[in-house]
C-alpha cells in the first residue's frame, strides 16, 4: 500500500520560507506593470505558489509519474487508438538542438535542413498512401479529416457542384468522421454494416446520388476487418461523381502491403502517433498529415513546401488553396519522429511492422475467444472486438467491470463500448511491439478476472490511488483544480 507521504500533494507540503532555488536579482529595468496592463487585469496579490524544498519537488513529480499508466510502463491494448511503443532514438532525434531551436519565422534560407526533411517525409507518405499530393499542416487525425473535407468542398465549389452536400459514413466509423463532416458544412447519412461487419453495398448503392460528395470509410475498419468490397465501393461512389475518403487510423495493419490510393481512396489522413511512433494522449501534441489525388492538390492548405533549383521554400501563392488550417507547418516534433521511424524501417521493414501487428492480434484473438466471444469471425487484421454481453447476462459483469479490474493486474484496459455495433464491446489491439509472454499474461489475467466474484469486479479497481469515479458526473461536472481538504 502506497504510504500517505508518497501521495501528498505539493501544496500540502508547503511551508513558509522554504525554497528549492533562489533566482539572482533581475537585471531587467524595472517598470510598473500598471503602466502597460489595463486596470483590472492584474491580481491584487501574487499567486499562492507552494513553498517547498527541492527534494519535495522532485519526489512530488516522480511519485505522480508512478501513478500513471503508459506504454513505457504497461501493456496498453487500446483498440483503434494504437498505443504502440515509441522508440527512444526517435525521441532523441526530435529533441536535437537543430530541431527544437528553430523558429517558425526564420527565413527559408536558414531552415533548409528542416524543409528538406519535411519535403522528404511528404514523399514517403505519398508513396505509402499511393496518393501524390501531401499537406503536413493538420494537427491531429480529426483535424486531418476536417482539412481533407474542406479540400473536397473547395473542389466541388470550384467545379460548380454546389449540390454535393452529403457525406456517407458507415455505422462502424470513428465518431470523429460525422463530426468532421458537419464542421466542414456537410450533412451526414449513415450506411449500415452487414452481419460480417463490412459495408452493406446494396444500401450504399441506394443512398448514393447527385448530392453525394464523399464516402468516408476506415479500412481495415474498427472491427478489425478488411473490407474486400473496396473496389466495388469506389466504383459506386466514383460513378456518381463522389470522392472516397479513407480514415487512416488503422494503417498499422497494411503498411507497405496495400496502398489506399490503389484500392480507390482519393483522400486520406495519417495518424503519425499511431502508425509511425510519437507521443499519444494527454491532448497532444499531434499531427494528421493528409494525402490526396493530384486533381485535389490545388486546394491543399498553404504554405506548401516546394523544391526549386536553389533549394526549398514555403510557397504561399496558391489561389485555389483553402488557406491556412494551422499556424505555421504543424507540430514539427511529431513529424520528425515519423520521419525517423520510416527511415529506420525502410521499404522492407514497414510491411514487417504490419505483419507482426496482424500476427499478434490474431494470436490474442485465438486465445481470448475461449473466454469472451468475438462476434465478427475467427480472423482479424490489427485489432478485434470481443463482447462481454454473455458474461453480463449470466453474471451481471460488464465490459467496464472487466476493464477496471485489469488495472489491478497491471494492464491498461482495452477500448470499451466502441464500436456501438457490438454490445458490451471490448476493442483490443496489441500492436507489433508486444511479446508473446505479454500477450499470454494479458489473457491469463482476463481468465482469472472472469472467475472472480462479481462484487469484486464491480468495486474494481481496488489497488489504484483513485478508485472508480462516477463517470457521468465526472464528464458533466469535471474537477479541474486542487482544493485543500477540510
Amino acid at each position: 500500500m502506497r504510504n500517505r507521504q508518497a501521495t501528498r500533494l505539493i501544496f500540502e507540503l508547503s511551508r513558509p520560507g522554504r525554497r528549492a532555488h533562489r533566482l539572482p536579482p533581475s537585471d531587467v529595468p524595472q517598470f510598473e506593470l500598471s503602466d502597460i496592463y489595463p486596470p483590472g487585469a492584474l491580481n491584487a496579490q501574487p499567486p499562492a505558489l507552494p513553498e517547498v524544498a527541492e527534494p519535495d519537488v522532485v519526489r512530488h513529480f516522480t511519485n505522480l509519474s508512478t501513478l500513471n499508466m503508459s506504454v513505457d510502463t504497461h501493456f496498453y491494448p487500446l483498440g483503434s487508438c494504437t498505443m504502440k511503443y515509441n522508440p527512444k532514438r526517435n525521441e532523441n532525434a526530435a529533441g536535437l538542438p537543430g530541431v527544437v531551436d528553430l523558429h517558425p519565422w526564420q527565413d527559408d534560407s536558414t531552415v533548409q535542413g528542416m524543409l528538406e526533411l519535411l519535403f522528404e517525409l511528404q514523399g514517403y507518405l505519398a508513396e505509402i498512401a499511393g496518393l501524390p499530393a501531401v499537406s503536413l499542416q493538420p494537427a491531429a487525425g480529426a483535424h486531418g479529416e476536417l482539412t481533407a473535407l474542406m479540400v473536397a468542398a473547395a473542389y466541388f465549389r470550384d467545379a460548380g457542384q454546389a449540390e454535393r452536400t452529403t457525406v456517407l459514413v458507415p455505422d462502424s466509423a470513428h465518431g470523429t468522421n460525422p463530426a468532421s463532416a458537419r464542421m466542414a458544412g456537410f450533412r451526414t447519412v449513415t450506411i449500415a454494416s452487414r452481419a460480417d461487419g463490412t459495408v452493406d453495398l446494396d444500401q450504399l448503392k441506394s443512398r448514393v446520388d447527385h448530392t453525394t460528395a464523399v464516402f468516408m470509410i476506415t479500412n481495415p475498419n474498427t472491427l478489425g476487418k478488411f473490407d474486400a468490397q473496396m473496389e466495388q465501393i469506389a466504383e459506386v461512389v466514383h460513378a456518381a461523381g463522389g470522392l472516397i475518403y479513407l480514415d487512416g487510423a488503422n494503417m498499422n495493419a497494411i503498411l507497405g502491403i496495400a496502398r489506399p490510393g490503389d484500392f480507390g481512396a482519393d483522400m486520406m489522413h495519417f495518424n503519425p502517433h499511431k502508425t509511425f511512433s510519437g507521443p499519444h494522449g494527454g491532448g497532444g501534441p499531434g499531427a494528421g498529415p493528409i494525402c490526396v489525388r493530384d486533381f485535389l492538390e490545388p486546394y491543399l492548405p498553404i504554405p506548401r513546401i516546394v523544391r526549386t533549383a536553389t533549394g526549398y521554400r514555403l510557397q504561399e501563392n496558391e489561389p485555389k488553396s483553402i488557406g491556412r488550417v494551422r499556424s505555421f507547418l504543424g507540430n514539427i516534433g511529431v513529424l520528425v519522429r515519423a520521419y525517423c521511424y520510416i527511415r529506420t524501417y525502410g521499404g522492407d521493414g514497414l510491411p514487417e511492422v504490419s505483419r507482426h501487428a496482424v500476427l499478434n492480434a490474431n494470436y490474442l484473438l485465438a486465445r481470448l475467444r475461449r473466454h469472451l466471444p468475438v462476434p465478427h469471425g475467427d480472423r482479424c487484421m490489427h485489432e478485434f472486438v470481443a463482447s462481454a454481453a454473455q458474461v453480463k447476462k449470466a453474471r451481471g459483469i460488464t465490459a467496464m467491470d472487466i476493464a477496471k479490474r485489469l488495472l489491478d493486474y497491471g494492464f491498461h484496459a482495452p477500448t470499451v463500448y466502441f464500436p456501438l455495433t457490438v454490445p458490451e464491446a471490448m476493442m483490443i489491439e496489441p500492436t507489433e511491439t508486444e511479446s508473446r509472454e505479454t500477450l499470454d499474461a494479458f489473457v491469463d489475467a482476463i481468465e482469472q478476472i472472469l472467475q472472480e466474484p462479481a462484487e469484486t469486479l464491480r468495486a474494481a479497481p481496488l489497488s489504484t490511488v483513485i478508485r472508480r469515479p462516477d463517470e457521468v458526473r465526472a464528464a458533466r461536472q469535471p474537477i479541474v483544480k486542487w482544493t485543500p481538504s477540510t
